[in-house]
């Protein structure tokens, strides 16, 4: 299950400080239930500021040093190896990402390796200038996480090759790739003082990188009791995932109900789950931890978020059943998991065949085919994400509006003028020194501590938006978009506007909502009947997005770990130019060898054009048919008029929270719920259940009856978790899943149904 996480300690309300949060709340809330150290001392973590500053260490040695060679030199040959495995990975019949975990535990061992074996005499003290340090190993990820994507040009790059016979020459390729990956950058890297410097921008994602980072670089009695616990779970685990991944795969899913009834199909729609669309997963037990951690680590992942979450989980099987069985939207002839276009009887959309000469869909050939049908499932998919899009809007304004307060207090004369009054334009002469407020304790502590390097100022960031915006404008025209201008300069708006407010909710909670159904929407109403346009929309808005807050997300590992900002910057900015040239190279290559496989429904087991594939037929629903599809009066006219009810949604709990508190109405994030309703639309479903159980079992009954245990190891051996595990399936997917040519799957027995779904459910 593709699931969205999230971490919520606000209080949704004005900024308390700690004292005041823990005298508000109320006797009995299970969120602030009380735990003792040997002292007898409270040491329960109750917010951000709490958890960011036990959890990981504040304290930093100015005299460790990022620019080394060693560190770029590690830093480039993992940019090199992530970014070309991400593009290769694009093009292969199974979606893996390059794990942000891995790239880290990889490049620790290489930076070990070297300072242990290569002298420290002549030119090779260079390569090995003394202990590999925490700041190294902080700059080298940034720089290779910042490679390790298959940029989103490269698929609309590939697509124009593959459906629209368009190549690009390389220049303007070039300049797409990087434009598309910067812009975000530049609006992100603006916005970092809302949402980059205070505690309750807690982005809880990384907080086992970071509490595997002190574990591996803090000296110590302690600190090494850490480390042989961080050892053993990542041993263990990484021997245990090669019995679900490949000797046992019933553990993905085990359910009793399949056991029971492997010949139901009602029972394989609602209780199976072990195999991609194949069902909800409805009480299955799942051993693979690969797909429990997800998308987000469970044991990051505090109560009040997951009572969200877990409200959203369990609506969306009620109405997954409902809408399937009463044959809405004539779901029973099509498949119950689905996210292609379906004819009425249920066989695949052939979109070619409503397309003239032109690329552009024409309402002739439309009126022949019949409009296509999605998946009743996939409906409710792309309503409930309309409905959380357009809550979060609304829920923010309500609870966190001080918190984002300073996003719109600037835009008065005053302030402008006295910006215009101290801009410089010399950027490259910016000191990068900062004022220092009179009273820093309202500072978040990690922050506080960062104040003493130079900044790398907004003048920076600037520039990157204003270059990016200015290429992003030439290479439009250049590569046969067919977007105009203010199709562009309304993408961008869109996409500023979005970053602030869903970087907030993404800083705060750790889930990351999509924009890309809602601007594919609005590209479709603006540009209707151009599918590239639609493309190229997405492109400079839901990319924008993505990119602005892979940026913040990395700088707050940097203000974590006390690496200095214009280190950050360097290496961010270095690894997305690189891996975009190796992402262009790649996606040639492939295509080149590959085009008639890529073509193919099908494909191989090797390769496979189904992302491509994908994206293109989004295009064509949204960009060429969603006056006939989404409008008012329309077959699926609820999927945009839902964004009209997001926006009240998170007013009933507000209400009844100023008036009736003690309801507490604050523990549930509104957006969160609504995504959820459409959580199992795709992929595997058998971890949902284990991965509350999991969540619940750490966030509520380690974090308030066993504290400090909580606060040393909690989150500490959910890095040990995901490293072994990232570890293990990187060497299984190259070795017996085919990823580099014919699998060799485990000889079929009782625990590995190779010829039908795992759990045993019946195969649909």
């Amino acid at each position: 299950m593709a699931i969205m996480e999230k971490v919520s300690s606000a209080t949704n309300k004005k900024s308390f400080d700690v004292k005041e949060e823990k005298s508000y709340c109320v006797k009995g809330d299970i969120e602030t239930s009380t735990g003792e150290d040997d002292t007898g001392e409270n040491v329960v973590l109750q917010n951000e500021r709490e958890i960011a500053t036990h959890v990981i260490s504040v304290d930093d040695d100015p005299s460790l040093n990022p620019w080394t060679f060693r560190a770029f030199f590690i830093g480039l040959g993992l940019s090199a190896f992530g970014g070309s495995l991400a593009q290769i990975y694009y093009f292969k019949p199974q979606t893996i990402s390059v794990s942000l975990m891995f790239l880290a535990i990889i490049s620790y061992v290489i930076g070990l390796a070297m300072e242990t074996f290569i002298p420290r005499h002549g030119l090779l003290r260079y390569l090995n200038p003394g202990p590999f340090n925490k700041k190294e190993n902080v700059f080298i990820i940034i720089m290779c996480s910042a490679a390790a994507n298959s940029a989103l040009a490269t698929e609309v790059l590939a697509v124009q090759r593959l459906y629209y016979n368009i190549t690009p020459d390389a220049v303007s390729s070039i300049f797409l790739l990087f434009s598309s990956q910067l812009l975000g950058y530049g609006i992100g890297g603006l916005m970092r003082g809302i949402l980059l410097y205070p505690s309750k921008m807690l982005y809880p994602g990384i907080l086992p990188l970071l509490s595997m980072f002190d574990a591996l670089y803090r000296d110590g009695i302690e600190a090494r009791k850490r480390l042989k616990v961080f050892y053993f779970v990542f041993s263990a685990i990484f021997i245990w995932e090669i019995f679900p991944e490949w000797i046992f795969p019933l553990l993905t899913g085990l359910s009793i109900f399949c056991l029971a009834a492997p010949n139901n199909a009602a029972v394989s729609r609602v209780f199976g789950g072990s195999n991609g669309n194949e069902g909800l997963g409805l009480l299955s037990i799942c051993f693979d931890w690969q797909y429990i951690s997800g998308v987000i680590n469970p044991m990051v992942v505090p109560l009040k978020a997951q009572l969200s979450s877990f409200i959203g989980y369990i609506i969306c099987m009620v109405v997954f059943v409902a809408i399937f069985y009463n044959n809405i939207w004539e779901s029973r002839n099509l498949p119950f998991l689905a996210q292609l276009l379906f004819y009425g009887n249920g066989t695949i959309y052939n979109q070619t065949l409503i397309m003239n000469s032109n690329y552009e869909v024409d309402p002739t050939l439309v009126a022949e085919q019949g409009l296509p049908f999605y998946a009743g499932t996939w409906i409710i998919n792309l309503l409930s994400m309309n409905l959380a899009l357009a809550a979060t809007f609304t829920h923010l304004l309500l609870w966190n509006k001080d918190d984002l307060r300073a996003a719109w207090t600037w835009m008065n004369m005053d302030s402008l003028r006295s910006w215009r009054a101290n801009f410089d334009w010399k950027f490259w002469k910016h000191s990068g020194k900062r004022e220092v407020p009179a009273n820093t304790e309202d500072l978040d502590p990690h922050y506080r501590e960062m104040l003493k390097y130079p900044d790398a100022p907004n003048s920076w960031y600037l520039l990157t938006l204003v270059l990016s915006f200015t290429v992003g404008l030439v290479v439009i025209h250049k590569t046969d978009s067919t977007l105009p201008w203010w199709g562009f300069v309304i993408a961008v708006l869109l996409a500023a506007v979005s970053i602030l407010f869903f970087g907030a909710l993404y800083a705060i909670t750790g889930i990351n909502l999509s924009i890309q159904t809602l601007v594919q929407m609005i590209a479709g109403y603006l540009h209707n009947g151009r599918p590239m346009a639609n493309m190229f929309f997405v492109l400079y808005s839901y990319n924008t997005v993505s990119q602005a807050l892979l940026l913040l997300r990395d700088l707050k590992i940097a203000q974590y770990a006390k690496l200095p900002p214009r280190a950050a910057f360097m290496a961010q900015i270095i690894g997305t130019l690189f891996g975009a040239v190796l992402n262009y190279v790649l996606m040639n290559s492939i295509i080149d060898s590959q085009r008639e496989i890529l073509l193919s429904v099908q494909g191989t087991n090797i390769w496979s054009g189904q992302q491509p594939q994908s994206y293109n037929s989004q295009a064509i629903a949204w960009g060429g048919l969603a006056h006939e599809l989404f409008s008012s009066g329309k077959r699926y006219q609820w999927v945009p008029l839902s964004y009209l009810i997001g926006l009240v949604a998170p007013l009933p709990f507000w209400i009844i929270h100023r008036y009736w508190p003690r309801l507490r109405m604050d523990y549930y994030y509104t957006p969160i719920i609504c995504a959820y309703i459409g959580c199992l639309c795709a992929g595997i479903n058998s971890s949902a259940l284990t991965y509350f159980m999991i969540s619940f079992l750490c966030q509520w009954w380690l974090r308030t009856r066993y504290p400090r245990w909580f606060v040393k190891y909690n989150y500490l051996v959910g890095a040990a978790l995901d490293g072994g595990t990232q570890v293990m399936v990187f060497i299984l997917t190259f070795t017996v899943q085919g990823a580099t040519g014919t699998s060799h799957l485990f000889p079929e027995w009782w625990g590995a149904n190779q010829g039908g779904n795992y759990d045993r459910c019946l195969y649909l």
